[in-house]
């Protein structure tokens, strides 16, 4: 074993031949057994959630380092800058949504393969994964390159954008589809690293491509070594001198051959239908989902888009801050997939709920303290991102809102982890298509079109989409149907095998 893999309790437990009551009954609360102790159930946890967490934190705070740098430009142009670069953000994760499904399936069997100490199988799922994501993302590349004006324009909506926001948004766009590829070929093998447990070695290579990402974006964006200053275009160029330096390291890493996960140029490749329908089969239910929570998303930007450069703006800072606050409720969410994965993979069904359960309680008491810190600094930390007051007195009232939410955000993160480890992604997809693209979206153009609530009834209605998803995904966990659908598709992906 890798030593930077988590060595788990489900290491040490023998096979499992549950019953069918086991499988088909609710989830219930279950000891473990008597040789894992509770201090073991949370290192694992947390081993593996740790490096996660800062390797997400670190790549959120590059992204809200590229929001602040650009906001604090002179003037207008800090507000203008900021708008910009959000255009694009949606588009791009759009174009993304295929590459990301194949990530998650991918995860998903990985981490079973590694459960049942497969690890001939694990490669072959890797290989497939990243020879068609390395395809996907240079088709999606040009479909973003010949597409940019119309799809910036889009998310610019009717309102109040200047050309001028829309201009660099568009410029921002075309120079991110760049380092498409690269991207993409990072993500596929932190989703393969991250299904064996290994998230040190992500963290690693995102730590420095992010590095990287920062001193360019002090040189580019203003000027500075010798190179001019080029503000929105420097920091979209910056954003993929980091990811280029990330994939390319991540490539180093899979070619090691004493590396757990790693790809042979010499192996002769094929396309292996039945490994790409079992990945497909946890994986095109979640590109469904990614689509449905973009579009929704799209319908939700683009409405707050049209209140004008200001409160777009201020909603933007705000969306950095919110995407900050899930980076623990992620991380634990990480940490499910793998140990809900390796413990099905072993049909140990109860080590799959007790693994769950003990996420969920450090997820409730991380995002308790992530409440405390937005009541108690939200002016200063949306002076971070811009310092203009009108800015900060808009935004800071919604922090507070925002607060309140934590410990709900943190349990549907972690629930709908877990639920995707198990290979139950078809209902994610429909609890998505509910809450975004219904109830976020639906609400947001009531509450901004009709009532005219402005920012306010944009973040009513984001509240509102993350209060119904943690219900339902509670809901669906708590069933129990999870069991019964990891069953079926196990059984089925050994028949095929």
């Amino acid at each position: 074993m890798d030593k930077s893999q988590v060595s788990t309790a489900i290491d040490d437990l023998p096979y499992a031949d549950p019953t069918e009551n086991e499988i088909n009954g609710p989830v219930h609360r279950q000891k473990p057994p008597e040789s894992v102790s509770e201090g073991r159930l949370y290192r694992d946890i947390v081993m593996i959630a740790w490096p996660s967490l800062i390797e997400l934190i670190l790549t959120q705070l590059t992204s809200m380092a590229d929001q602040a740098m650009v906001g604090a430009l002179p003037g207008d142009a800090g507000v203008m800058a900021i708008a910009s670069v959000g255009l694009a953000t949606q588009p791009k994760f759009l174009l993304m949504t295929m590459v990301q499904a194949m990530c998650v399936g991918s995860t998903a069997l990985i981490a079973r393969f590694r459960g049942q100490q497969d690890r001939r199988r694990a490669n072959e799922v890797f290989r497939q994964a990243l020879v068609l994501n390395i395809l996907i993302s240079a088709l999606f590349m040009m479909v973003g390159l010949v597409f940019a004006e119309w799809l910036i324009t889009f998310m610019g909506g009717s309102g109040d954008i200047t050309e001028a926001t829309l201009r660099d948004g568009i410029l921002y766009f075309n120079i991110q589809m760049y380092g498409f590829v690269p991207l993409c070929l990072g993500f596929t093998v932190t989703a393969a690293l991250r299904g064996i447990g290994d998230t040190k070695i992500p963290l690693v290579y995102n730590t420095l491509a992010n590095v990287v990402n920062l001193l360019m974006n002090y040189v580019m964006i203003y000027g500075r070594l010798g190179c001019p200053a080029m503000g929105v275009e420097g920091a979209a160029w910056a954003t993929i001198i980091g990811q280029t330096v990330a994939a390319i390291i991540a490539a180093s890493v899979v070619l090691r051959k004493t590396s757990y996960i790693h790809f042979d140029f010499r192996e002769r490749f094929r396309f292996d239908k039945t490994l790409i329908s079992n990945v497909a089969m946890i994986g095109v239910p979640s590109m469904v989902e990614q689509l449905f929570m973009r579009a929704g998303l799209i319908i939700y930007t683009r409405t707050v888009a049209g209140l004008g450069d200001l409160i777009y703006s201020t909603h933007l800072i705000l969306m950095s801050i919110q995407s900050m606050t899930f980076m623990m409720g992620q991380a634990f969410a990480n940490a499910a997939t793998t140990l809900m994965g390796q413990s099905l993979g072993k049909r140990r069904y109860d080590m799959a709920s007790i693994y769950m359960s003990r996420t969920q309680r450090l997820g409730i008491v991380t995002s308790l303290a992530m409440s405390a810190t937005l009541v108690l600094f939200n002016d200063e930390i949306i002076s971070i991102f811009n310092k203009t007051p009108a800015v900060i007195a808009t935004g800071a009232p919604v922090l507070i809102m925002l607060a309140a939410t934590q410990p709900f955000q943190s349990a549907q993160f972690i629930t709908a982890g877990g639920l995707r480890g198990a290979g139950d992604t078809r209902y994610t997809a429909l609890v998505y298509a509910i809450t975004v693209l219904g109830i976020r979206s639906g609400l947001g153009l009531l509450f901004m079109r009709v009532f005219r609530w402005g920012i306010w009834g944009a973040w009513i209605a984001l509240v509102s989409d993350q209060l119904m998803r943690t219900v339902l995904m509670s809901l669906r966990y708590h069933s129990g149907r999870w069991k019964r659908m990891a069953a079926d598709r196990f059984r089925k992906v050994d028949n095929k095998a």
